[in-house]
């Protein structure tokens, strides 16, 4: 059932001309009209089908005007690393004794940051950790020896992109209380991270095919690529 509030949205927006963050983030803020701080996000529809291979995206963004989430940080690494980590702002910290609980099923984080010689032990947890996603990952900066920086990135802001089977990939660029050039500044870093993304990939034609604007709760609008000044 359609609430009252919905209905008071524009009708057909993903049916009108294409235009650009800068353009569409005013009227996507309008159309914010529940009591909650609601995320803008972007859809997009890579381009992955191709000739010899498919295109598979996965990689993190720091996004410079912050996300607006409280993230929960989890740390697993030598004992000798443990004052360390908790001063960088890790949430939990833990060594073999955390890696039990966590088999056990005790996952009351959002982000597992490690070091590369626990990795060894943790990646026995797969069937536990990978369907959530948590699963730290090097490419992605969670297996690392630099656990302050691992640790601040992910405290401050940090956005995964990644695509499912069917080449769609969905982001936060924020918060509709977020000034509009902090929103631009994280959609601009999320384009740098496309353009990186296609360059090390071997794509033909265009890498996204498509792409959607919208607030948790409101209407689409299509969105004209490119980095916005």
């Amino acid at each position: 059932m359609t609430s009252k509030r919905f209905k008071k949205l524009p009708e057909k927006t993903s049916e009108l001309a294409a235009e650009g963050i800068e353009k569409l983030i005013p009227t996507i803020k309008k159309n914010c009209t529940t009591k909650f701080d609601e995320s803008i996000d972007i859809s997009l529809q890579i381009n992955n089908k191709q000739k010899k291979n498919e295109i598979n995206i996965r990689t993190v963004v720091n996004l410079p005007g912050g996300s607006g989430k409280k993230v929960k940080v989890a740390v697993v690494c030598e004992e000798t690393k443990s004052a360390d980590a908790k001063s960088a702002g890790a949430d939990i910290v833990g060594s073999d004794d955390f890696i039990e609980k966590i088999k056990n099923g005790e996952i009351n984080f959002e982000k597992l940051i490690c070091t590369p010689s626990m990795m060894i032990k943790l990646s026995k947890l797969g069937k536990v950790l990978g369907p959530k996603g948590l699963m730290p990952n090097p490419k992605l900066g969670s297996v690392t020896e630099d656990l302050k920086t691992a640790i601040t990135d992910a405290k401050s802001g940090q956005a995964e992109i990644r695509n499912d089977k069917d080449g769609n990939i969905g982001v936060s660029i924020g918060k509709k209380s977020f000034a509009d050039d902090k929103l631009i500044k994280n959609y601009n870093a999320i384009i740098d991270t496309l353009e990186k993304e296609k360059s090390n990939n071997t794509v033909k034609g265009e890498l996204v095919k498509s792409a959607f604007i919208t607030s948790t709760m409101g209407v689409s609008y299509k969105l004209k690529l490119g980095k916005s000044i």
